[in-house]
């Protein structure tokens, strides 16, 4: 199901409607390759629609992160980043903390971590929403 007919299916259910501006951020969202901040975001939105204030890209950003449908990383640089996840499907996030460089990962790599902590806590971790920090092979490799 294309990820516009879950956002539609979702709103409706929550009583919501799907507006112009709503619609133009998923579509920005649809356009952008990979991880882009709100403010770029609106930066494009304004381009089709003039109408749509920063506070609605921040809404609407986070009812697509409670839909599932959009990711949320912060790479340690105070600038949250977000990626529409109908491209990708749930992943991982591995953060370089030398280079800022955000590496998507299949999140089954770390089914039997989310196991462990379900059968020793009984938590059970959203491990498409997972961000994990370190350095990327070049960085470490350069002893950064």
């Amino acid at each position: 199901m294309a990820c516009e007919t879950v956002f539609i299916q979702q709103l409706r259910e929550r009583g919501f409607r799907l507006t112009p501006q709503r619609e133009n951020i998923l579509s920005v969202l649809h356009d952008v390759d990979g991880l882009v901040t709100a403010e770029e975001i609106y930066n494009r939105v304004l381009r089709i629609n003039t109408s749509v204030d920063m506070s609605t890209v921040y809404r609407t950003l986070d009812l697509l992160q409670e839909f599932d449908l959009v990711a949320c990383v912060e790479p340690g640089d105070d600038q949250r980043r977000y990626e529409l996840l109908g491209i990708h499907g749930p992943h991982l996030h591995l953060v370089c903390q030398a280079c800022g460089q955000v590496i998507g990962a299949d999140s089954e790599v770390a089914q039997d971590f989310g196991q462990r902590l379900q059968d020793e806590y009984g938590f059970v971790p959203a491990l498409e929403h997972l961000s994990v920090p370190g350095l990327c092979a070049t960085c470490a490799a350069s002893g950064d």
